[in-house]
């Protein structure tokens, strides 16, 4: 490939990050984002667009001659707008909205994997009161109930209080109620086309907003890779046990599943077990998993969008670590505060071993960066080792000034101390 125009799609940190790896892609000869925001303007050209409206992403694509359309979020795939960008004849990477289902419907995920034999917590799906009674009395504390859509990261509550799994599971409609998987928690990407599957490295995120993996679940407060208390055969048997039967069951049935997959697992007592599948890269983990990819980004997503991943060699790495930090807006993940001026933006640009990935931010009237969600920014950095990338990623959090923000100081903490 030499030389390709590239659209992608989406407005938070994944996309910034993933912009920035297109955006030092030598292949990558024109970058657009829509709709952007105030840190991917910096390095694409960014355009105004619905990002759930499938023929407003076509006509963009269309206009802008995209060879190659990068579609970020789960609510636009589960919406159809990669079918409706591969109607007009331009390879897109995502999958279809059938496809999607694997993670807007998590019923639709768990008949998969039983098809598939694929390994995951025992589970109940239920519709009426009695049903979620049932199941909750099944599987006893800690209860953990997931609604059966989407729910940007936050449709999960595992509690021990039992009225508030019920209070949860009655508010969803539809819900999943599963056993509880102990052990650690593990996110392992993989690029597909719908028959070949590359995975990429292991990367360990951080639901809960406060140290000690305290207080509410959120988007994503931090992550880190590589993973060096994780076994070195992890990626294999993942991929044996879970990635190829999962896209060989779905082009089984019909329903290739072309893009990026995403399996979050348990590392349980009895093995490796599928918490969720998700339908595309996840937030905060890209972050830092695109930090360390060595081999071009566009070429990797052209070859899954045209069906030749088969042709690629083998993905590089950097041997050294990554660790990003989400700084979050005040009362997130509450009803976030915004339209507070960020300050320190300029302060860590100069460093060479930290940057900035926007994820909630705009610009005001004056010109000035502000907040505009509830994660704002993910301060990434690398070094040689976990304990040097956490420190610079640190220095650079300590440099960004946001009022009534908020953030962890303990990601990749443990992870180091034992690396």
């Amino acid at each position: 490939m030499t030389g390709v125009k590239v659209l992608v799609i989406g407005g938070g940190a994944r996309e910034h990050a993933l912009c920035r790896s297109l955006s030092l892609d030598p292949d990558v000869t024109a970058l657009h984002c829509a709709p952007g925001n105030a840190g991917i303007a910096e390095v694409a050209e960014v355009h105004p667009v619905d990002a759930l409206d499938g023929t407003a992403v076509a006509d963009l694509a269309a206009s802008l001659d995209a060879e190659l359309v990068v579609v970020g979020p789960e609510a636009p795939l589960v919406a159809g707008v990669a079918d409706a960008v591969r109607e007009r004849g331009i390879p897109v990477f995502g999958p279809s909205a059938e496809a999607a289902q694997l993670e807007g419907s998590k019923a639709f995920a768990k008949d998969v994997m039983a098809a598939a034999n694929v390994p995951t917590a025992r589970a109940y799906v239920c519709t009426t009161p009695a049903e979620i009674d049932a199941a909750l009395d099944a599987f006893g504390a800690p209860y953990v109930v997931k609604d059966d859509g989407l729910a940007a990261g936050k449709g999960v509550v595992v509690t021990s209080d039992l009225a508030a799994a019920r209070e949860h599971a009655l508010a969803c409609g539809r819900v999943v109620i599963e056993e509880f998987l102990d052990g650690p928690e593990v996110s392992l990407f993989a690029v597909t086309d719908g028959e070949t599957v590359v995975p990429l490295q292991p990367a360990q995120d951080f639901k809960r907003a406060l140290d000690g993996d305290e207080g509410p679940n959120t988007g994503g407060m931090g992550a880190y890779s590589p993973l060096p208390w994780a076994d070195p055969k992890l990626v294999d048997e993942v991929m044996e046990s879970v990635l190829q039967p999962t896209v060989d069951e779905l082009r089984r049935r019909g329903t290739a599943f072309s893009g990026l997959l995403y399996a979050g697992l348990a590392i349980t007592s009895r093995g490796v077990r599928v918490i969720e599948f998700n339908a595309r890269f996840g937030d905060p983990e890209t972050q830092v998993v695109l930090a360390r990819l060595k081999t071009p980004l566009a070429v990797l997503l052209h070859a899954a969008a045209t069906g030749t991943l088969a042709t690629l060699p083998p993905l590089r790495w950097s041997e050294g670590a990554a660790v990003t930090v989400v700084i979050a807006s005040h009362n997130y993940p509450g009803t976030p505060r915004t339209g507070d001026v960020i300050e320190g933006l300029p302060e860590v640009a100069v460093l060479d071993t930290a940057y900035v990935l926007h994820a909630g931010t705009t610009h005001d009237a004056d010109g000035a960066v502000v907040s505009a969600g509830g994660r704002v920014l993910s301060v990434t950095a690398t070094g040689p080792d976990l304990t040097t990338a956490r420190t610079h990623a640190y220095e650079g959090v300590d440099l960004i000034r946001l009022a009534g923000s908020h953030h962890r100081t303990d990601i990749a903490a443990k992870a180091a101390a034992e690396q």
